[in-house]
């Protein structure tokens, strides 16, 4: 920590009621315990590769072109954005979703999606499979997410399901380790087509 940032966090946990002294041995966890408690807006760590950038490109181009329906990719990838905790892609794809015409009332139930009757089966069951993936460390997928999965997605779209919610995994994880500085991104203009 250099100078700077001590002298920010003194003034920061100062400010906060906190009685202790940032110097330069500061402890890992009590910095980190600060630095969480400030919060505050994020500012950009540092910018990929352009050539691992576009790898990552590769996946989404494939995903657009797979034949799973484009509301139904980026509605699992807002929901694994949630689970993540990611705030460029939050922002994105709730953009993403309103361009398209998406319904204001899924988006903002989408967390509670188990609870509300405005998804369907097939959109149920691939939402299923996207938090099992995502909280893969949480029991693995369990095989009755997979049995409903397959009443309602062929053997290849599973497999592009399941590639969709591994790439907005990396995305998310990408996203919030450079901090990401959300609020900047614009959708793709298209005719918006209304759900019903």
């Amino acid at each position: 920590m250099n100078r700077k940032e001590r002298e920010g966090f003194a003034k920061a946990a100062k400010g906060i009621g906190l009685g202790i002294m940032i110097c330069d041995t500061v402890h890992p966890a009590i910095q980190i315990f600060i630095e969480r408690l400030m919060g505050g807006i994020m500012e950009p760590r540092f910018d990929y590769s352009a050539k691992g950038y576009q790898a990552m490109l590769g996946l989404e181009k494939y995903l657009h072109e797979c034949g799973i329906e484009e509301s139904l990719v980026h509605l699992i990838k807002l929901r694994a954005s949630q689970i993540n905790g990611c705030a460029y892609c939050l922002d994105m794809h709730w953009k993403d979703l309103r361009a398209i015409g998406e319904n204001e009332q899924r988006l903002y139930s989408l967390d509670a999606w188990r609870e509300c009757p405005y998804y369907t089966e097939r959109e149920r069951a691939a939402l299923a499979w996207t938090e099992a993936v995502t909280l893969i460390t949480q029991g693995h997928v369990p095989d009755g997410v997979h049995e409903e999965a397959k009443k309602q997605f062929s053997e290849k779209e599973l497999a592009d399901l399941t590639l969709a919610v591994v790439t907005i995994n990396a995305w998310n994880r990408m996203a919030i380790a450079a901090r990401t500085v959300p609020g900047t991104y614009e959708p793709k203009k298209h005719e918006v087509q209304q759900r019903a």
